[in-house]
């Protein structure tokens, strides 16, 4: 399944806020690295990955090798840099609560005020 140009737009924003979760050492891409990765994108969906190197191209593999191994989308590369993303199995996601609106809010029943208190006599 492949991206469309808007859904990459929006992933691409969306991950601009984010830190890198996944550095990739000296050893490359090993089995704890994908392990790990897994885990972050059944988590997060949306992760960014930090790739050490100083040839390009290198880099550029590595990357699209660990994208193929942990079947995610390549949405953007910058630098050492990569974004990866895939859906998350409807199982573990979280349900997110939706906040009332302002117009719901001022429709909610406000408190009344306390009976007023008559002195003795």
């Amino acid at each position: 399944m492949s991206l469309s140009e808007n859904d990459t737009r929006a992933l691409r924003a969306a991950a601009h806020k984010l830190k890198p979760i996944i550095l990739i050492g000296k050893a490359g891409v090993t089995e704890a690295v994908l392990a790990e990765l897994n885990i972050a994108l059944e988590h997060h969906e949306l992760i960014k990955i930090k790739v050490p190197g100083e040839d390009r191209d290198a880099r550029r593999t590595a990357i699209e090798a660990v994208a193929k191994q942990s079947g995610a989308q390549l949405v953007q590369v910058i630098g050492h840099i990569a974004v990866l993303y895939r859906k998350a199995p409807q199982a573990t996601k979280k349900p997110q609560k939706s906040k009332p609106t302002m117009k719901a809010r001022r429709a909610e029943p406000t408190r009344k005020p306390p009976a007023r208190v008559r002195p003795r006599s």
